[in-house]
């Protein structure tokens, strides 16, 4: 079959290509950007959800093609990707085309809580597009999965850190329902959909059963060789608290709507997608893979571990520029100075101009987004600054607190962050 993907870039669209290429279709694949080279069963062609929103703009992506598939999802509007773009009228455009192309079969992968109790703008919009697709004169299929586990999800990455943590917190107690699929499980039901006869209507793709969130996450920690959690209870006021907080933080799944989701709770019966399938969905204590264990341990310790190096290094800059301004006598600063032979009248500027560097790094360390250069900055800093006391104040390197050697492990913790940390 030749069959038209949208989405094929992201973490879905990028295993649902893989499993359509595998089991013998041609795709024709969408993407924003500029398209990369064709292979033999890949065609890339370029065309944008926030954008394209008739049907004339998709009928002549569809000339020739089988069936669609339509994998474009956003869990959080930005400011250039909203939900009514890219889940109602984009979508929608898209199925009238097939509608009136007389495409063979439509599959849309929606979300399970997309129905008639939801209730937030993420579940409300994929439930729109999902509405109009079963009303026209298609084959169609709405796919609803539930939380979607695979390497390299955002979601996964997430949790995976949150597992990793050494107190790890719950909200309440963490027993909100949910059903985990393994990202592979819903690309063979989509495959299987394809294949077989025709299955209008909804699909809950869900994993084998239902399990606690404080269940998920203990298998996920015992999965990336982490031994048992120590659950820390979190109430619910406080959750609400740092969820709105950490939904103004770029990237962040967090939100209140995400919490509200969570705690409708997100699961199904399973039987449905089993038959699909022709076997059980696999359970969440297979999702991590043995051999992949290391480099999965070790991701999520980094992706705690690296804000944590990162914040306290700007706490440094941001002490010592508050120590030197206010708390350490400002004529013994000026001595200092003077002996590395900085001129008395311009010892006052300097050191206001020190500390006032310390505060742009410390802040600098904190909100920009892209630090290599930052990175490299501090390294500079500190290494004039170990080599100037070095060769004028050589007495530092006997201090017993030791305060030129530790610009050694702070240069090392530095580089630590330029060559792991990406912006």
């Amino acid at each position: 079959m030749l069959i038209l993907l949208t989405g094929a870039t992201g973490f879905l669209g990028r295993h649902l290509l893989a499993a359509l290429l595998a089991a013998g279709h041609r795709v024709r694949a969408v993407r924003r950007g500029t398209p990369p080279a064709d292979s033999a069963s890949v065609h890339w062609i370029q065309a944008d959800f926030a954008r394209d929103h008739s049907p004339d703009a998709w009928l002549p992506h569809l000339d020739g093609v089988d069936a669609v598939v339509n994998a474009v999802g956003i869990f959080r509007e930005t400011a250039g990707q909203s939900f009514e773009a890219l889940h109602e009228r984009a979508p929608i455009a898209l199925f009238q085309a097939a509608a009136r192309a007389a495409v063979g079969r439509v599959i849309q992968i929606s979300a399970l809580g997309a129905d008639e109790q939801a209730t937030t703008p993420y579940h409300l919009s994929k439930k729109h597009a999902d509405d109009v697709l079963l009303a026209l004169p298609l084959a169609a299929t709405v796919v609803q999965p539930s939380l979607v586990y695979g390497p390299g999800g955002a979601s996964a990455r997430m949790l995976q850190k949150w597992a990793a943590l050494p107190l790890v917190p719950l909200p309440g107690n963490g027993s909100q329902q949910i059903q985990p699929i393994f990202v592979d499980d819903l690309c063979d039901a989509v495959v299987k959909l394809l294949a077989g006869p025709p299955r209008p209507g909804r699909l809950a793709a869900a994993g084998p059963g239902p399990l606690s969130l404080r269940a998920y996450l203990a298998v996920l920690r015992r999965g990336l060789g982490l031994g048992e959690p120590r659950f820390v209870p979190i109430p619910k006021p406080l959750v609400k608290a740092a969820v709105t907080l950490a939904a103004r933080l770029p990237g962040s799944l967090a939100d209140p709507d995400s919490l509200a989701m969570l705690e409708r709770g997100n699961t199904a019966d399973a039987e449905p997608l089993t038959g699909v399938l022709g076997r059980a969905p696999r359970p969440p204590r297979v999702f991590i893979a043995p051999e992949q264990a290391p480099a999965a341990r070790d991701a999520a310790l980094l992706g705690h571990l690296l804000p944590l190096l990162r914040v306290s290094i700007a706490v440094m800059w941001v002490v010592t520029g508050f120590v030197s301004l206010w708390v350490y006598p400002v004529a013994d600063s000026l001595e200092l100075l003077r002996r590395v032979g900085v001129p008395a009248a311009l010892g006052p500027l300097m050191l206001y101009g020190a500390a006032g560097l310390d505060f742009a790094l410390g802040a600098g360390t904190l909100v920009l987004r892209r630090r290599r250069l930052l990175w490299l900055a501090q390294i500079a800093l500190i290494v004039f600054y170990t080599a100037a006391i070095s060769l004028y104040l050589p007495e530092f390197w006997a201090h017993p607190y030791g305060p030129i050697l530790k610009n050694l492990p702070l240069l090392a913790a530095i580089w630590v962050l330029y060559a792991l940390e990406k912006d």
